[in-house]
């Protein structure tokens, strides 16, 4: 027992002594252990993956923050005054009369200024910028706010009422201008920044997904639109929804509201819409349309017919009297199949077609008349102006 234990501590001093050899050697030579851990092939410590090493990322962005600084430059405050005409009311003091009138003229009528909020986009260094038409409808002095605090006071080159576009222009230099994604179609489920000055506070930036593409708001507008849950709100119109490169895919033109039950619900237009009206106004002040004259229903089928409940194609609901559709015979109830070399694939797409073709221009149209197959050539004429009838917000 005596041998065991003297063994013992005659190992445990040798380690001892050891340990405080190396220690020492260490802090001469601090060095040495790396060097002999590559002597034998032991590889370097640093080589071993460190613990507080970010991991390699395989899914999208963290950040978007490159993508805003690339865009919001770019998106402009617009503040859009006009004056208002008021009648100043007296109200009844009878509970009667005034639940029945309501009040009665009190003196003149006055006038005060009225003013709108909304964004821009900058789309060209010669100082074009786009908004929605409702921003900047019916003012006397619009003024823009750049981005670097600058102000410049803005002139209306012209608008459209069925896109709700309008084209502003300011006199600026070193105007800093979107890029435009024309070269990749937005996708449902791409993900989108909207960029604009909701409720006076700039350059605000929410996120979201395109939640459907294509979206038809009103059967007489032949212009589809981009759904969106990105935050829209009030000051948003006209501003930028662009994708996670800071490029523009939309013009941010409406929300749907609480008021209807909604939320997530928004709306832009796409940019290919955007820019053909731009280059239209730029070129002639105003945006034309073709017309045929006609309205128009999906095709009607029957349950038992076994065919998709939606057939391709259009239905000739109405016919405008001495119109293009009524000098070319075509009559109610015609169901429209083709227009020039382009299949009709339901109302809206025959909506966007006629509307393509330039006023003047003859088109063969082909479809069915009681079962019957029909051609007949139609002459185009312009597209009238339409009333606006949104009454959503934006």
């Amino acid at each position: 027992m005596k041998h065991a234990a003297g063994t013992l501590a005659f190992i445990a001093r040798f380690v001892v002594l050891g340990l405080a050899v190396a220690f020492v050697i260490s802090l001469a030579w601090p060095d040495v252990g790396n060097r002999l851990r590559q002597h034998f092939g032991l590889g370097h410590a640093g080589d071993t993956p460190s613990a507080s090493a970010p991991a390699t990322r395989t899914s999208g962005p963290i950040s978007y923050a490159d993508a805003v600084a690339r865009a919001a430059p770019s998106v402009v405050n617009i503040y859009a005054n006009k004056m208002v005409t008021e009648q100043a009311v007296q109200m009844y003091t009878d509970p009667v009369l005034q639940r029945l009138f309501g009040g009665r003229p009190a003196g003149p009528a006055y006038k005060r200024r009225e003013q709108s909020l909304g964004s821009g986009v900058i789309v060209s260094s010669e100082g074009y910028v786009l908004t929605n038409n409702h921003v900047i409808a019916n003012a006397d002095d619009i003024q823009v706010l750049l981005y670097d605090g600058r102000v410049a006071k803005a002139k209306v080159v012209g608008a459209d009422v069925e896109t709700d576009l309008a084209v502003l222009k300011i006199d600026a230099s070193n105007l800093p201008v979107i890029r435009i994604a024309d070269h990749t179609p937005v996708r449902t489920g791409d993900v989108v920044l909207a960029i604009g000055n909701p409720l006076g506070l700039n350059q605000t930036v929410t996120m979201g997904i395109v939640s459907a593409i294509g979206r038809q708001l009103s059967s007489a507008n032949p212009e589809d639109f981009i759904q969106t849950d990105a935050a829209i709100n009030l000051g948003n119109s006209g501003g930028a929804l662009v994708n996670t490169e800071g490029e523009l895919v939309g013009i941010n033109t409406l929300l749907i509201g609480k008021a209807a039950n909604a939320e997530g619900i928004s709306f832009a237009i796409p940019v290919t819409s955007a820019k053909k009206v731009l280059d239209q106004i730029i070129d002639t002040g105003h945006v034309v349309r073709g017309w045929m004259g006609a309205d128009y229903t999906f095709v009607p089928v029957a349950a038992d017919s076994g065919l998709p409940a939606a057939a391709r194609g259009a239905q000739v609901t109405d016919i405008y009297p001495g119109g293009p559709a009524a000098q070319a015979g075509i009559q109610p109830h015609d169901i429209l199949l083709r227009i020039g070399s382009e299949d009709i694939v339901d109302p809206a797409d025959l909506r966007r077609h006629e509307a393509a073709l330039k006023p003047g221009s003859k088109v063969e149209v082909s479809g069915l008349r009681n079962g019957t197959p029909f051609h007949t050539e139609v002459i185009l004429a312009q597209r009238p102006p339409l009333t606006p009838t949104a009454s959503l917000d934006g």
